[in-house]
């Protein structure tokens, strides 16, 4: 009971906030966060796009970073769990790399810090591209094509694992959300959203308590949360065994949530609706006395959840903003 208070509290002090004055937590800084070693420049970001798209990472040639992470479906995939080489699958869904840049810890288990550790692990995955990166160096020092971007980028470093991690990263960090109908509503055009997304938006941030987990600007505390899924996947728990985490995963950003279905680390859940439902009333399994102390019964009824899915829809970009390699270096 005492926790039910608190929550209620905060969700009441949060929702207040929501609806003053100053609105800056919504909106996304114009700084993307960037390790001293690894400065962001236009070579570095036109090489990680050559890689990210390049299938020639993978073992067979067949997979490239945007298989499973694709601009055409945010950033993410259409599958429930990732497809890799040779149609191997892997045992969670592909989150989006929109806005990674901002996450404190990368994968849904949170297994590393930074986009540059991140970038290896899918190549060197069985289930993902199963590349040996000692090849993989090897086979790019002899496309010269690819020679000359790494020069043009990192200087006599060269092509190493390195400033493979350090290109593919830069590219990510230029993934970033760049304008919706909620941030236009958010800047002062109150005619951007409807009034049926008005109403989900003060549900998201009252009622429902959605932003305990879905806070500021990426719509993510950055935390993990056991939402109770029931699945076996114990998520978090395998890197530090903090009972907390027993079953939690990384807080997702509902950037682009619309298009990024199916939902959750294991793709369970086509629909939005359903996704929000569990979220909103106290997970799947609501007897489930690991969960995270946030997942609790907020009896939402079906008629404020289809107007959080309005706001819901409200967070995705309008337009797709990139061009994709059609060609690649020889």
């Amino acid at each position: 009971m005492k926790n039910l208070i608190i929550l209620s509290l905060l969700g009441l002090v949060f929702g207040s906030a929501l609806f003053g004055a100053d609105n800056s937590r919504w909106i996304r800084p114009a700084d993307v966060p960037v390790p001293k070693d690894n400065k962001i420049t236009p070579e570095r970001v036109k090489l990680g796009k050559y890689l990210y798209f390049d299938t020639r990472l993978s073992k067979n040639d067949s997979v490239s970073c945007a298989t499973c992470h694709s601009p055409f479906t945010a950033w993410a995939d259409k599958n429930d769990k990732a497809i890799g080489v040779y149609n191997r699958q892997g045992t969670r869904n592909s989150p989006t790399i929109l806005n990674s840049a901002y996450n404190l810890r990368q994968f849904w288990d949170g297994r590393v810090k930074t986009l540059e550790q991140q970038a290896l692990g899918p190549i060197q995955a069985n289930v993902e591209m199963d590349m040996n990166l000692t090849v993989l160096i090897e086979k790019l020092k002899n496309i010269r094509g690819y020679v000359k971007l790494f020069k043009s980028a990192y200087g006599d470093e060269g092509i190493t694992k390195d400033t493979l991690a350090k290109a593919i990263a830069s590219f990510e960090r230029s993934v970033v959300s760049k304008g919706s109908p909620f941030d236009r509503f958010i800047r002062g055009d109150k005619t951007a959203i409807s009034k049926k997304a008005q109403e989900g938006f003060k549900l998201f941030s009252g009622k429902a308590r959605c932003n305990l987990c879905h806070d500021k600007f990426n719509f993510t505390d950055g935390s993990f949360h056991n939402i109770a899924l029931g699945d076996s996947d114990i998520g978090r728990y395998a890197m530090k065994k903090r009972p907390a985490w027993y079953h939690a995963f990384k807080t997702p950003t509902l950037r682009n949530i619309a298009k990024s279905s199916p939902y959750f680390h294991d793709g369970s859940v086509k629909t939005l609706v359903e996704a929000t439902t569990i979220c909103a009333n106290g997970g799947r399994f609501k007897n489930d006395k690991k969960k995270s102390l946030y997942m609790i019964d907020n009896h939402i009824s079906a008629d404020e959840i289809e107007l959080i899915v309005a706001f819901l829809q409200t967070l995705s970009e309008e337009s797709l903003d990139i061009n994709i390699p059609d060609k690649f270096p020889q």
